[in-house]
């Protein structure tokens, strides 16, 4: 496990940054309430547990909290994405607890993981989240993630959103 200092941001104080694993304690209380709210929208948090731990660590994937006072107020991780094209590493997991909501904490968050998955030579960043979960398709849609799904129709009608960002400066161009 390492750990980083993230400077002050828009009069957030410095928080520390701990690069660690799924099953580092400081994670649990982020994990329960993110099980929580998933059961809370979906009826299920089965997405959860779908993974590996292996799959979130080091050299194809990793696992960031973000620490104020030592404990964790936000967090998020990748893992390695199969699929056609640039080396695509897939986001899971970014979630800030509900006590630290509206203090940009997973920009934050999002930040660490482009740059984290930047300097492991991925080139694309991909992600899914629910069709309940407005203010995450905000967060990513405001980050510069591409939608690849028609914005205006019913969330409920798509199912998962999928969203994608190129992090090697290249744009996808339609054929």
């Amino acid at each position: 496990m390492r750990s980083e200092v993230l400077p002050p941001s828009g009069g957030a104080p410095a928080l520390t940054v701990r690069h660690t694993t799924v099953a580092d304690p400081l994670a649990r209380p982020l994990l329960d309430e993110l099980t929580h709210e998933y059961t809370d929208r979906y009826g299920s948090s089965s997405d959860l547990y779908g993974y590996p731990a292996a799959e979130f660590a080091p050299p194809d994937g990793a696992f960031v909290l973000l620490l104020e006072g030592g404990a964790a107020i936000a967090g998020g991780a990748f893992r390695r994405h199969e699929s056609a094209g640039p080396p695509t590493a897939e986001l899971k997991r970014i979630w800030t607890h509900s006590a630290h909501r509206r203090r940009g904490l997973a920009r934050r968050v999002l930040l660490v993981l482009e740059r984290e998955a930047a300097a492991r030579g991925y080139a694309r960043l991909f992600l899914t989240t629910g069709p309940r979960q407005p203010e995450a398709k905000g967060l990513y849609l405001a980050a510069g993630y591409r939608p690849l799904f028609d914005v205006g129709a019913d969330p409920e009608t798509i199912g998962l959103l999928p969203f994608e960002k190129r992090l090697d400066g290249s744009e996808r161009r339609a054929p």
